[in-house]
């Protein structure tokens, strides 16, 4: 009788510890990739008459990795818009986010008005004081768990970001 009751106690602890494996540890989600805050290092804005704008700085770009093991991804770029055209790219080098930890990458971006087109609402926005951009990019990649267990996954990147022409400081980022 005691045997019993030890194979059926060891049968369930086999069963609970089995059930927590599948559950939580090879769960496979997508990394979150985002812009973080950051200073603008230069700028340089045109007047409402001819408006144009010319920025540098360093976009702190975080790869915040759940998973119980690492990504692995390619390289990739992230471009900011304005008004839905792009101002300037941004690469991301290909490299890997260990698990449960965030990736952090300090990437050199410059931005140019160049390729708007005349008719933008660029002057209004200037003459504001602020100038809204966003940011999109794609990160494509590899989970692993367990040394044998893989899966593609792909992180979207979604950010909305106001910048401020006369303290030349980012005012607000918001990300999806």
């Amino acid at each position: 009788m005691k045997w019993m009751i030890g194979i059926i106690a060891f049968v369930i602890f086999q069963v609970i510890q089995a059930l927590f494996f599948v559950l939580v540890i090879m769960k496979f989600r997508s990394p979150k990739f985002r812009v973080a805050e950051f200073d603008v290092q230069s700028l340089s804005v045109g007047t409402q008459a001819s408006p144009s704008f010319d920025m540098r700085f360093v976009a702190p770009i975080r790869i915040k990795n759940t998973n119980w093991g690492p990504f692995k991804y390619d390289a990739s770029t992230v471009n900011f818009t304005y008004g839905g055209v792009q101002v300037g790219p941004a690469i991301i080098p290909k490299s890997k986010a260990n698990f449960k930890s965030t990736k952090k990458i300090n990437v050199n971006v410059t931005l140019s008005s160049a390729n708007l087109p005349g008719d933008s609402i660029l002057g209004s926005d200037l003459s504001s004081g602020i100038i809204n951009l966003n940011s999109r990019g794609e990160l494509r990649g590899k989970v692993t768990v367990m040394f044998m267990f893989k899966k593609r996954k792909t992180s979207q990147m979604n950010c909305t970001m106001a910048i401020n022409t006369a303290t030349k400081a980012v005012q607000s980022l918001s990300c999806k």
